[in-house]
């Protein structure tokens, strides 16, 4: 059996006078919570319907990851132990220490009901550093922890074999919709409520800043 409240609400862009980066919001998609999925973890919506109405490719993670030169390659090198093959910019030798970033991008697909399948690319290479902190530092400038209130659209209880799970249901100002699994606690509160505030990181695209993607990262109340 399932219990659904559902709240009557303002459509449209309101609540974004609370992001940091205004450009940005404008190309953001819906969201998602596990970068190690391929299918998204917050497909809502009541219908059956599988249309595509939309395909997007958005910039989706970064990660540094220490490595070695290898061979030189005229003006490349190898990176080990991948042997990932990059131009040699900072004139490293063989065998010297550097630090990748690495990027993913994804293909997302979503339907009329806005329900979404993500495909992940694999990960690649970007950029080398002589340090750790100078790659940390370029990643935190692609990678923002924000927090934002978006409208509740409603939380609803399902009951299998006597056991119970509660989610809550929210709509971006972009007005695509996800889904969370909440506590009770959150159940009863939200139940009363037509906003949240959510953490949400904001993953920009390297070789176009204005270009976005934000993933749900927490309850921020």
């Amino acid at each position: 059996m399932t219990e659904l409240y559902v709240k009557n609400k303002r459509r449209g862009m309101a609540g974004i006078g609370r992001w940091m980066i205004v450009p940005a919001l404008a190309l953001l998609l819906a969201l998602t919570g596990c970068s190690s999925n391929t299918q998204s973890v917050f497909s809502s919506g009541s219908g059956t319907s599988t249309t595509v109405s939309d395909v997007s490719q958005v910039p989706w993670d970064y990660k540094i990851v220490e490595g070695t030169v290898g061979d030189l390659i005229g003006s490349d090198m190898t990176i080990l132990p991948d042997n990932t093959l990059m131009p040699n910019d900072n004139n490293y030798a063989t065998g010297d220490k550097v630090w990748a970033l690495q990027f993913m991008d994804a293909e997302i697909s979503t339907d009329a009901q806005k329900r979404n399948e993500i495909r992940l690319s694999a990960w690649r290479v970007i950029k080398t550093f002589k340090d750790e902190k100078s790659a940390v530092a370029d990643m935190n400038n692609l990678k923002l922890l924000l927090t934002t209130e978006v409208d509740l659209v409603g939380v609803y209880k399902t009951e299998f074999k006597g056991e119970t799970r509660n989610f809550a249901v929210v709509e971006l100002p972009t007005g695509n919709r996800m889904k969370q699994p909440i506590d009770e606690k959150r159940y009863g509160e939200f139940s009363k409520q037509k906003t949240v505030n959510v953490y949400l990181e904001e993953v920009h695209d390297f070789a176009d800043y204005d270009l976005a993607y934000a993933k749900f990262r927490g309850w921020a109340n």
